[in-house]
């Protein structure tokens, strides 16, 4: 949105408020889904694709044996879509976006009252699904959850997102606001009037921000949604054993040596039934040690057991690193872990972050709780300091 709240002008051209960098990252957050929502508003007036850009997030994608690109999936009242929008694009892929599978799949949640003339309109294109009359988004979600979709995202525009919004519906909500002002009344807003479960008596929690190109990132978690104590958009639960070894990770984090050019880690590698199978912290045995490099080198990369552990760490594992030819997100990757508990993701000083995208990429369980965020940053209090970041 503008700093004014705005998601688009009121003209007929598109207003463009985001740049290459934030657009990437808006890919990868597309990889990482099962399937990706909007409006039909949105499919009109936008005439989105839905795919995944990148070569890259698509092979990790097939290698997991998914679909190259997540589900689209949208809504409508009217079914009034025209067959020759993108989204409907059912011939063979090549070029840009080519890729050996299948089109991704596209669903298309009528009104009952609808649904037939949508099917005479879409059929072949699209599978198109009753969904009562008016449309409701449980129903919705229940039925996309029962097509064993898991992590929605929502790109909803103004009306979209304000149901999922005002409904309670939401893990997580990425904001991003471009640094300008749009200043016209007839624009659309990003969340319009309503009665919203999160406002002053139950406020989002606010766990990163973040400068992506010439835009920023605000990243909130949503209290007492739905996946209120999961991992934000994976429905993987947070234990208290999960607090438990988490809160040690962060203990370990103390014993590292200060450096001004790095952070202050810990990690503990736990196997499925609870026994530790290793510890680690930064610059343990090395100065470029990393937290979760140092645990998993005192494994046999053979045991079996760390197809079912879990690695906590105190901060996101690392996605791109100088020091060292393989980033820690790759040495997870590498030794076959499935599930990785953080207590905050990597600020963007030493190197840019990701490592929590990049292991979702590979189809990794990445578990965030930012309730331990603040204790695992205070660690790093010197540093961040020193970096103009501040403590928290």
């Amino acid at each position: 949105m503008s700093v004014d709240g705005r998601i688009d002008g009121s003209g007929p051209a598109r207003l463009m408020l985001s740049g290459l960098a934030d657009l990437d990252r808006v890919d990868a957050e597309r990889a990482a889904s099962d399937a990706v929502m909007v409006g039909a508003g949105t499919i009109r007036r936008d005439d989105p694709r839905l795919l995944v850009r990148s070569a890259e997030r698509r092979a990790a994608r097939a290698a997991r044996g998914l679909p190259e690109h997540p589900a689209g999936v949208t809504i409508t009242a009217s079914g009034k879509l025209d067959p020759s929008l993108r989204f409907f694009d059912r011939r063979p892929w090549s070029g840009e976006l080519a890729g050996p599978g299948a089109p991704p799949e596209r669903l298309v949640y009528c009104a009952s009252p609808v649904v037939t003339a949508a099917r005479g309109r879409l059929g072949g294109l699209a599978e198109i699904i009753d969904i009562g009359d008016p449309p409701r988004l449980p129903e919705v979600l229940a039925d996309l959850a029962g097509r064993g979709v898991r992590r929605l995202m929502v790109e909803g525009g103004a009306s979209l997102g304000t149901q999922f919004l005002t409904s309670g519906l939401v893990d997580e909500l990425q904001l991003v606001v471009a640094p300008f002002f749009v200043g016209d009344a007839a624009a659309p807003r990003f969340a319009g009037p309503g009665r919203y479960p999160h406002g002053p008596a139950n406020q989002m929690t606010l766990v990163e921000a973040s400068a992506v190109g010439e835009v920023m990132m605000l990243r909130y978690l949503l209290k007492g949604a739905p996946g209120a104590g999961r991992a934000p958009g994976s429905g993987a639960a947070v234990s208290d054993a999960d607090r438990g070894w988490l809160s040690e990770a962060i203990e370990l984090s103390r014993r590292c040596r200060p450096s001004p050019s790095a952070f202050c880690v810990g990690a503990v590698l736990v196997s499925a039934d609870g026994t530790v199978m290793a510890r680690g912290f930064s610059r343990e045995r090395d100065p470029h040690d990393h937290a979760e490099e140092a645990a998993l080198a005192t494994m046999d990369p053979g045991d079996r057991r760390l197809a079912s552990a879990t690695m906590y760490s105190s901060l996101e594992p690392c996605r791109f690193r100088a020091s060292r030819p393989r980033s820690c997100a790759e040495l997870i990757i590498a030794a076959g872990l499935r599930r990785v508990v953080i207590a905050w993701r990597e600020p963007p000083i030493f190197a840019k972050g990701g490592g929590a995208e990049r292991l979702r990429d590979a189809g990794i369980t990445v578990v965030e709780v930012p309730e331990l965020a603040a204790e695992a940053r205070a660690v790093n209090a010197p540093v961040l300091g020193a970096h103009g970041a501040g403590p928290t």
